[in-house]
């Protein structure tokens, strides 16, 4: 799929989505307000995960915004749909929603591979900058983790001795909080005030720190944050 991002380019393309959400006044206020930038179209809004599968079926579609839980058991349907989609239909990004900064969750989520998934907090809804960039990167296969589930999942590891975090720096974690809030090397440099050429550093410090296996289908600027929890206590077996 071409990056709808690319440096250089016009303005970008209005992105086709789906939004499930069993909640109506949540639903329809979502459609409204993305619909309302002007560069969406909300070709249908769903309140089940059945629906949803069944609206990526039908139409042609760059992204979708799922609810973490939706009848009818009001579970984690919304992953189990993310994964199906991702699988069957990998043009299509899903970005999932949760009222929780919940890290089982994101280990759910990102399981099989982070490509064309992002995982945020309902909260963002409000924030439309927020919510379209992260459509845009799922739309263009890459990732993105809500910055406050980035600190659950460093915070609840980062003194376990065994964990990989033990062997960065500060500054390392610094560069990985903010690489798994999907920045790239010049803006973290322009946040930390340091060089790029410094961030790079940083970064190829942390990937070989953390073992990370140079698989150009994986986005390593968020396995980086996903990747380490799998050592942790609490990790998934």
């Amino acid at each position: 799929m071409p990056d709808r991002n690319a440096p250089g380019t016009t303005a970008p393309e209005r992105l086709r989505i789906v939004i499930a959400e069993d909640h109506y006044l949540v639903r329809e206020g979502t459609r409204r307000l993305l619909e309302d930038t002007g560069e969406v179209d909300v070709v249908a809004a769903v309140g089940t995960a059945g629906e949803l599968l069944d609206a990526v079926e039908r139409f042609r579609l760059d992204a979708v915004i799922a609810d973490i839980r939706m009848p009818p058991d009001h579970h984690t349907e919304g992953i189990t749909a993310a994964h199906s989609i991702r699988a069957r239909h990998p043009d299509t990004g899903v970005v999932v929603l949760s009222q929780h900064a919940n890290e089982q969750y994101a280990f759910a989520l990102f399981q099989r591979g982070t490509d064309g998934l992002a995982y945020l907090l309902k909260e963002r809804i409000g924030e439309l900058d927020q919510l379209l960039r992260a459509l845009r990167e799922v739309a263009a296969g890459r990732s993105v983790v809500d910055p406050r589930i980035v600190e659950v999942l460093v915070g609840s590891h980062i003194r376990t001795t065994d964990s990989p975090l033990a062997q960065l720096t500060r500054r390392e974690l610094d560069v990985l909080r903010q690489m798994a809030q999907g920045m790239n090397n010049r803006t973290i440099a322009e946040s930390l005030s340091l060089s790029e050429s410094t961030i790079e550093k940083h970064v190829n410090s942390t990937f070989a720190k953390l073992c990370l296996a140079e698989e150009s289908q994986l986005h390593r600027r968020v396995t980086a944050v996903l990747t380490y929890l799998r050592h942790g206590p609490t990790g998934p077996a």
